[in-house]
């Protein structure tokens, strides 16, 4: 990646400055507008994709991306360049992130201070999106493993029906109940239970896709949501969880084991049906590991 030298220029009446002067009329501002438009939103995205059409009557770019400390994103068509100029945007001393040009020449020392300006503006509505979808995140997240709860679990499985439905893809969905959960609980207490949980969560998340997901409903409850799945996405999902608990030291340990039951989504399914069939499927597979420990 190249270094950004900026580029000084004398200020002349055509200089892009004077997009700032002020009037009389107020309406005039550019600033004022733009602040206005902003406050229309809470959402990230939007908010980068209205900046980005103020920005881009001051710089040339092909890609405008932000990032914070636990998030990332860009406009929709973002593209990567040669050369990048990054701003740390703060609100005193409150890092808020970093906002990056992709642009395909160096940015001149008055345009340079022209984008500072227009950040200002940015800072407050960003902030005020980022603390909103924090709240809304963790309103959707189980506060013990950090998995999906089961009303972001609802929501994700109709957007992943529909989404299925749309482009003629499949959908699998696994659910799990451990084994043995609740005499951990009885005999070694509730801390020892949560890293139990803790554990689980880790290895259902080791042996999925990255466009899979992993939901808690609570207890010892545990759903997948297997997107594009294949006819053995499900059979590889399951084995791989099995092993990832086998070989996990503390699970080991209180010899907890997880029955799981799996069903792949048919065009005549809703969500209540999907689910239904995935937890009959669970029922059998729990039967049968209860008479099996009864055997031993």
């Amino acid at each position: 990646m190249q270094t950004l030298n900026l580029l000084e220029h004398q200020f002349t009446d055509s200089n892009t400055f004077s997009v700032f002067n002020i009037t009389h009329d107020e309406s005039f501002i550019p600033g004022l507008v733009l602040l206005e438009q902003l406050q229309t939103t809470l959402d990230v995205q939007e908010l980068l994709s209205i900046f980005a059409k103020e920005a881009e009557k001051l710089v040339d770019f092909s890609g405008l991306y932000f990032k914070s400390q636990d998030f990332s994103t860009c406009i929709k068509g973002s593209r990567t360049a040669k050369v990048e100029r990054s701003f740390e945007l703060k609100i005193d001393d409150e890092f808020i992130g970093t906002l990056t040009y992709a642009v395909k020449k160096p940015i001149s020392l008055a345009k340079y201070r022209i984008l500072n300006q227009l950040h200002q503006h940015l800072l407050y509505p960003l902030r005020n999106a980022l603390k909103y979808r924090m709240v809304s995140k963790l309103a959707m997240q189980d506060s013990l493993t950090g998995l999906g709860n089961r009303r972001y679990f609802d929501k994700q499985l109709t957007r992943a029906m529909h989404h299925a439905n749309r482009h003629h893809t499949c959908v699998g969905l696994i659910l799990g109940d451990l084994n043995k959960f609740k005499e951990i609980n009885d005999n070694y207490g509730h801390q020892i239970g949560d890293q139990v949980l803790k554990h689980v969560a880790n290895a259902m998340l080791a042996s999925v896709r990255d466009s899979d997901s992993v939901f808690r409903f609570g207890g010892d409850e545990f759903a997948i949501i297997v997107e594009n799945a294949s006819d053995n996405s499900l059979d590889i999902i399951e084995n791989r969880i099995n092993i990832a608990i086998a070989n996990d030291a503390l699970l080991a340990k209180y010899q907890l084991s997880c029955s799981l039951g799996g069903t792949f989504m048919n065009r005549a399914d809703n969500e209540l049906t999907l689910f239904e069939r995935a937890d009959q499927t669970l029922y059998r597979q729990k039967m049968n590991m209860k008479r099996n420990l009864t055997i031993v």
